[in-house]
């Protein structure tokens, strides 16, 4: 694939142009579809045509009719769109938008893992690279994994990567023992809990909603523990509330649109010194001029060998197969 590249840095673009409607002129004349997570920055969770989390954006990755698709997220989240829409052209703003999950878990250490135990399969969190997929039994997410597991007979062996937090959570609600890969997501180890004690202590009404990613320590402050679609239906079911929030803040932006008369607090991270902490460095790389950019040049796109492709495809594919059913929440 050959694009000519109209706009080579940031500065190169005009401070006077309208972002935002250079954006949807773009998307229009080329049939491109914008897909965004909840850790998003607001102004391109506002401007995507549908903002989701992993499942729901593979489902719509998967049933886009579109030409292009621009991924608002990391790297693996557009790897997924790629597999489940070879044909198509799939951009993201910034292809160094990577995953610390994915990093814990390299490809040749992960093989050898599973050669280590061939009674069991793999049971992978999506938040992982295209090789691991493809090393994999099955996908899963934080909102179809315990779905998912409840149908796999229970003396079926199981590896869970890469996320040991996630899989610990999963093993306590099922009663299951998964052999757990030791990985985790930078971002939700973080929390502090003596701030997230000082939040409670002064918001004592508070519902504390968690992400499973979270380590257990944090997790048994919860009031709900669940993905992020479920910690926005939550607060949606309780509006009016108040809510500590312990996941990457940038989801606070849809429940505030989604549940206007509660009240949102997110908890710092454990470094003092350090008042980003608690948003994810990856996500955030993803901007309005970058969106434009990307859209502009046709470019960085995911391209993956084929073999590698259709090897991941057939966990992605049984994800889909084993999943709920749930329509996809379309962006405002």
């Amino acid at each position: 694939m050959e694009n000519t590249i109209k706009i080579k840095d940031i500065n190169d673009i005009d401070p006077t142009l309208n972002l935002e409607g250079e954006i949807r002129r773009l998307k229009k004349e080329k049939n491109a579809i914008i897909l965004a997570h909840y850790y998003q920055e607001p102004e391109i969770q506002d401007i995507a045509d549908f903002v989701g989390d992993s499942l729901d954006l593979s489902r719509k990755a998967a049933s886009t009719d579109a030409d292009i698709i621009v991924f608002c997220g990391v790297k693996f989240m557009a790897e997924v769109a790629k597999i489940l829409n070879p044909s198509k052209l799939v951009i993201i703003p910034d292809m160094k938008a990577g995953c610390s999950l994915e990093e814990s878990c390299p490809p040749a250490a992960f093989k050898a893992f599973r050669e280590k135990h061939p009674d069991h399969i793999a049971l992978t969190y999506i938040n992982c690279s295209a090789e691991i997929k493809a090393l994999s039994d099955i996908i899963v997410t934080s909102s179809n994994a315990e779905y998912i597991i409840s149908q796999l007979p229970k003396e079926q062996k199981i590896i869970f990567a890469p996320d040991k937090y996630l899989g610990g959570h999963i093993n306590r609600q099922t009663g299951r023992e998964m052999l757990l890969w030791d990985g985790t997501c930078i971002v939700h180890e973080q929390f502090s809990e003596r701030e997230l004690v000082r939040l409670r202590g002064g918001h004592p009404d508070a519902h504390i909603i968690a992400h499973p990613e979270c380590p257990e320590i944090l997790l048994r402050y919860a009031t709900h523990i669940g993905s992020t679609s479920s910690l926005i239906n939550y607060t949606i079911d309780n509006e009016g509330a108040e809510f500590i929030v312990l996941t990457e803040p940038g989801i606070i932006h849809q429940m505030k649109k989604d549940s206007p008369k509660s009240t949102f607090y997110d908890v710092p991270g454990i470094e003092e010194s350090c008042s980003a902490c608690n948003n994810c460095p990856f996500m955030k790389l993803n901007t309005l001029e970058k969106l434009y950019m990307c859209l502009e040049n046709e470019a960085p796109y995911i391209t993956l060998d084929e073999e590698l492709s259709e090897k991941a495809k057939s966990s992605l594919d049984k994800m889909l197969e084993m999943s709920p059913k749930k329509s996809t929440k379309e962006a405002a």
